[in-house]
């Protein structure tokens, strides 16, 4: 903890983000899935995805940019094929029900894709791919967001930062998860350097006209520099393809922002895929094979070993929260202590 920041438990966090959640007009059980996945974020060191996001949730679900009624429905396609209507709500209730499904369709048949449409920022997608691990499957999820990074040549920003996660079981101990976003880093890192009124490194984004800036406010009205320069943007492509053109979803160019509150609901989507492992003791051994040589080289460690660490450290005592989203959360839910 520091001058800045008040350490809250895991538990006191998804408390008070669902009661801001329902002093804005969030129906209770949607109010509790957001808070668990925001409060997950923030305990994974994933600041831009977590209580910072309250404010501008919290806006929209005022206007109706957010449905707060919304109720998602999961519709089977095909056998192995599903469709979760998000109905223009927050996306966490509607991946909820996609994991809960889809992993009981993997299990008994083998695997399962499962597409979100009418959907709304989803977060951490770490913590998404953790739960399919969890059920013992083999988890890949890919959503769409608002424009944020131009095809490579160009300037105008055409796809989105289309973030990619995967999660595989092991055998003992926790999931192996990665998480990535097609920008070199998240949005939500700028964003939340510009609530902070932090300045962001050089590298990391450019402004509307296509000069490296260090301004968060010019690089969210600009783009996001993609990783890998044309590698990256090719697979913000395929993400758009899975997470847009599959679903039925908006495309990252015509979508409105996560950040504000007028304009119409988002309309984004996510696509997720769970499979079971052919042979479950063969892959978990060979998997452990895997890892066990890669981490014993030397200078080298596991994807996702920092976030292990995060979540570690929140558990035994807490996160440290900005005293600013603290005071905006307390203020939505009432006063509340």
């Amino acid at each position: 903890m520091t001058n800045n920041t008040e350490t809250l438990s895991i538990d006191a966090a998804e408390t008070l983000l669902a009661k801001a959640l329902q002093g804005q007009g969030a129906a209770p059980d949607a109010a509790r899935s957001v808070a668990r996945a925001l409060a997950a974020a923030e305990a994974e060191g994933q600041s831009g995805h977590g209580f910072s996001r309250l404010a501008d949730y919290a806006a929209q679900l005022k206007t109706g940019k957010v449905n707060p009624d919304a109720q998602p429905r999961c519709t089977a396609v095909f056998e192995t094929v599903l469709r979760v209507d998000a109905q223009n709500g927050f996306a966490y209730p509607a991946l909820d029900l996609a994991i809960e499904k889809g992993a009981e369709v993997a299990g008994r048949l083998g695997c399962v894709s499962v597409a979100i449409t009418r959907s709304h920022h989803c977060g951490a997608l770490s913590v998404q791919v953790e739960k399919i691990a969890r059920a013992g499957l083999i988890g890949i999820m890919v959503a769409n967001t608002p424009g944020g990074i131009a095809p490579w040549g160009a300037s105008k920003p055409v796809f989105g930062t289309n973030p990619i996660a995967f999660s595989a079981p092991r055998a003992d101990g926790p999931p192996l998860v990665i998480d990535l976003s097609l920008s070199r880093v998240a949005r939500g890192k700028v964003m939340h350097a510009r609530k902070t009124g932090q300045s962001i490194p050089e590298g990391w984004a450019l402004d509307a006209d296509g000069n490296p800036t260090t301004d968060p406010e010019a690089a969210l009205a600009g783009t996001m520099v993609p990783i890998g320069g044309a590698k990256g943007t090719a697979l913000a492509l395929m993400v758009e393809i899975l997470a847009a053109v599959t679903t039925g979803a908006q495309f990252s160019a015509g979508m409105s922002s996560f950040f504000k509150a007028d304009g119409p609901p988002p309309g984004t989507g996510q696509f997720l895929l769970m499979m079971k492992p052919a042979d479950q003791a063969g892959f978990a051994d060979r998997l452990e094979a895997l890892l066990g040589e890669i981490a014993g080289l030397p200078g080298t460690r596991l994807p996702g070993e920092r976030r292990l660490a995060s979540l570690a450290q929140a558990r035994e005592h807490g996160i440290d929260v900005p005293k600013q989203y603290l005071q905006e959360a307390r203020q939505l839910a009432g006063g509340v202590a």
